[in-house]
């Protein structure tokens, strides 16, 4: 099997599971983008197995410690530990992201559940190579004769580091309608062909209702809100009053008919949220709970810094009263 060996001071040795381009000592055996290789250290010790790709400034993904191919048995048994293990952990195996990439050995896979839908993302080309036998693994799990459709959302941005297109379709099965979900004691409906990253933000799941229990009797701001799960569970906790800002239409028409269909009030406002934002406070405008959760700003570390330390200060400003305004207030680094 070809291979790398990789630097003495490689992260790898470390307890992380990625090579980085820099941390390559020697390249053995000429393996080719996409291959499984063997990871070796210095004095020819194996360290593992990984996927390759030279194109990527992450040049190898160990999925294993030890030699191991990829093959259907293999994502038959990864996948099979990551729903018993969330099984352990109560959660809701109808409704719950069933693989989270490398926490759950499988590197740039994800695997969503809507029901009787999976939401499949290969985002790195070793495991997009092998995406007939995840969607066979999935076929053949153990409630298989549930299973209505996979439908492929690779249409990540991410993909272009692996030098990977943009893809989306359906790989099993029919493309569904809008598919019924209950959150935090709403009903939505979601579209897993076209909405945002795999239909939802299920990895936001326990958070709804947690911010939720903050909102009763206040006025909410939900900033980049996205299908307006946050706000709509803000408005069935009671808040007093709620406003939800989002730059997509699509978006927000999607959180209209969730409100209604949830029989719930909430000011929809499109328009980008810095620019809400600044108008809000030429007018002085306040809210008692503000909820970030903003997308990707940018790739590079000083941008992401310098936008995220903008909304925050545009943000703390906005809240009616709590110590986080008071120190932003008496803070001489504001920006303005």
């Amino acid at each position: 099997m070809a291979g790398i060996v990789v630097k003495p001071r490689a992260r790898i040795l470390h307890g992380h599971d990625w090579v980085f381009s820099g941390e390559v000592l020697k390249v053995f055996g000429q393996p080719v983008d996409g291959d499984v290789i063997s990871l070796k250290d210095g004095r020819d010790h194996l360290i593992g197995s990984a996927i390759y790709n030279s194109k990527s400034q992450i040049v190898a993904r160990r999925f294993s410690r030890r030699r191991q191919d990829l093959d259907l048995d293999f994502f038959q048994r990864r996948i099979a530990q990551a729903i018993e293990y969330r099984a352990r952990r109560g959660v809701n195996p109808r409704l719950c992201r069933i693989v989270w990439s490398e926490s759950d050995g499988l590197p740039g896979v994800i695997i969503d559940r809507y029901g009787d839908v999976f939401v499949l993302q290969t985002l790195t080309l070793g495991m997009d190579m092998r995406k007939a036998l995840i969607v066979e693994a999935l076929a053949t799990a153990g409630d298989a004769p549930a299973l209505q459709s996979i439908i492929e959302r690779n249409d990540a941005v991410v993909r272009r580091a692996e030098g990977m297109e943009s893809q989306a379709g359906v790989l099993f099965g029919e493309a569904p309608a809008e598919t019924e979900i209950e959150v935090a004691g709403l009903h939505l409906t979601v579209d897993l062909m076209h909405a945002q990253k795999t239909g939802f933000y299920l990895d936001q799941l326990a958070n709804y209702e947690t911010v939720g229990r903050y909102a009763k009797n206040r006025r909410v701001l939900d900033c980049f809100t996205s299908q307006g799960a946050f706000a709509l569970a803000c408005a069935r906790a009671g808040a007093a009053h709620a406003t939800a800002v989002e730059g997509s239409a699509e978006s927000l028409a999607s959180a209209r008919r969730n409100a209604e269909r949830n029989s719930l009030r909430v000011e929809w406002v499109e328009q980008d949220v810095f620019q809400f934002l600044r108008a809000a406070e030429k007018a002085e405008a306040e809210y008692d709970l503000i909820i970030l959760d903003p997308p990707s700003f940018t790739k590079r570390k000083v941008d992401c810094a310098t936008r995220c330390a903008d909304i925050a200060s545009c943000t703390c400003a906005r809240l009616s009263c709590s110590p986080v305004k008071d120190c932003w207030q008496r803070s001489p680094a504001r920006i303005t």
